[in-house]
């Protein structure tokens, strides 16, 4: 465990004009290089992978195409 770092990044777009293209393609590399930013994702839903049952979306409505006869 490394002391006295960062354990998060915060970017606001009015302070980041261009974007973060530039951020992406050069800090993100070197942050994995180091082992401190994921490489790769998890699958399945925050839900799934923080070990609750998953389910279906509380707001979700059926298919309007599948109830058209």
């Amino acid at each position: 465990m490394q002391a006295d770092a960062a354990d998060g990044f915060v970017f606001a777009p009015h302070l980041t004009p261009g974007g973060f293209d530039e951020f992406v393609e050069r800090v993100v590399p070197i942050l994995q290089e180091r082992g401190v930013y994921r490489t790769d994702y998890m699958e399945g839903t925050l839900r799934v992978n923080l070990g609750l049952p998953d389910r279906a979306a509380q707001y979700s409505t059926p298919h309007l195409a599948s109830a058209a006869v």
